[in-house]
């Protein structure tokens, strides 16, 4: 027997915000009440002939749809593609201020976003007993690097080649500390909850008849995989960049010369016959700062929140960015991939970056199949091609690969193949 406060569907809203994420879940129950959780609002490149306005306009589409009362907002980690639809205007008028207009009941993020946490945190408040080291600090140095970084590439426009140049500022806008965001975050809420994994949601009582479970990121004392650095120290590390990164600046000067913001080579006060050298050692240098934002990229990835709804007999799995050091916490545990064989919808992770679905995982989901298997598992993905990594490495997003077996092996919905015209697409899964 059905009762008002059991949901008999889910509806995901999935917004065409270019490269980024924006899902509405909205959970419809037998009495037409409604309840709606917004996961994720960002982007760092919306799609050609798309309005600026965008943002805005979706934020507006978003208050419409939960009739100016938004239940609870899951932020799943700090990257700009995520967070950015949060941030506020002077004027009030932002995408962020809609939203926080509102006036959500939880906002859910993960443990290291809780800006009260000591400098020497390693766990949320509620495990403060287990703290061993400064991974939030990390965090925030690691995102004043990608600050210098990019000011190094405003200042020097030449200093790499186009390609190069390109690829550091599309990784390093995304690492930027979107403080306007994260201040909204940290105050829109009725209740703030940061999460781990096996952490509380803070969503029991306001999504009836939805169980939602928190598999990740662990803490740093469940597994110190999720901070893939080269120091164990975060802080001295990232400090470490930013020396580097400040004798750079005071070796190129100003470079931008005669013809600025066309590439050039100089040799300084080397002979002509070794100047060759000067501009080889500048591209070295520029893989090496691709490098450095790819390890931001990636340690942001890691503090990613994993959710997993249950709600009648359906299971539905919004894994943010989570990359394979925070997946494999999860999946050590047989009781977490005992839960994950049965999932009826997978939000595809990370955009289809490869090492965001795990192939153990991917092979293990039970409704994988074919056009005419019966409950095929559905999949809902937020892309933009053409805008991360690059196909000769391997590393483009969304790749080939994954968006193979996810066409061929479930009912993929990508907002990439979205009409231009259209705003969101539309998902519906039958709780019943």
């Amino acid at each position: 027997m059905v009762t008002k406060n059991v949901p008999v569907e889910a509806v995901i809203f999935a917004y065409q915000v270019g490269f980024g994420d924006c899902f509405l879940l909205r959970f419809v129950y037998a009495d037409d009440s409604q309840k709606h959780i917004l996961i994720d609002f960002g982007t760092t490149g919306l799609p050609d002939n798309i309005a600026d306005s965008q943002m805005t306009t979706i934020a507006q589409d978003i208050a419409t749809k939960c009739a100016g009362t938004l239940d609870a907002v899951a932020a799943t980690h700090r990257h700009a593609d995520h967070i950015s639809g949060f941030a506020t205007k002077t004027n009030g008028k932002g995408s962020g201020d809609i939203i926080r207009a509102l006036k959500p009941k939880v906002v859910l993020q993960p443990w290291t976003e809780d800006l009260s946490l000591a400098t020497d945190a390693t766990a949320p408040k509620a495990l403060a007993h287990q703290s061993l080291h400064a991974h939030s600090l990390g965090l925030q140095s690691l995102q004043t690097v990608a600050e210098s970084v990019l000011a190094q590439l405003t200042k020097n426009r030449t200093s790499f080649s186009a390609s190069l140049a390109e690829s550091i500022r599309f990784i390093g806008e995304d690492n930027l500390a979107n403080k306007s965001a994260v201040k909204n975050l940290a105050t829109m809420g009725k209740k703030a909850i940061y999460s781990y994994h096996g952490g509380p949601s803070g969503l029991a009582g306001i999504l009836p008849g939805v169980t939602t479970l928190v598999l990740g990121p662990p803490t740093l004392k469940q597994s110190d995989t999720i901070r893939k650095q080269k120091s164990r120290d975060p802080d001295e590390f990232w400090q470490l960049q930013l020396r580097k990164l400040s004798v750079d600046e005071r070796l190129l000067g100003d470079r931008d010369g005669l013809f600025p913001g066309h590439p050039s080579s100089s040799g300084g006060k080397l002979p002509m016959s070794a100047r060759w050298l000067a501009g080889r050692l500048r591209d070295a240098r520029g893989q090496q700062v691709l490098e450095i934002v790819r390890i931001l990229d990636k340690q942001m990835n890691n503090t990613s929140l994993i959710l997993l709804f249950e709600a009648g007999n359906k299971k539905l799995l919004f894994p943010g960015d989570a990359q394979l050091e925070n997946w494999q916490y999860a999946l050590s545990i047989e009781k977490n991939r005992d839960l994950l064989k049965n999932v009826d919808l997978y939000k595809v992770g990370h955009h289809g970056s490869l090492n965001a679905t795990p192939k153990s995982m991917w092979a293990a989901f039970d409704h994988r199949g074919g056009v005419s298997k019966k409950g095929r598992l559905k999949t809902v993905m937020s892309t933009m091609p053409g805008k991360h990594g690059s196909e000769a490495s391997k590393t483009e997003v969304p790749r080939k690969t994954l968006l193979s077996a996810l066409k061929s092996e479930s009912e993929l919905h990508s907002t990439d193949t979205l009409n231009r015209s259209l705003l969101f697409e539309e998902v519906h899964i039958d709780l019943r």
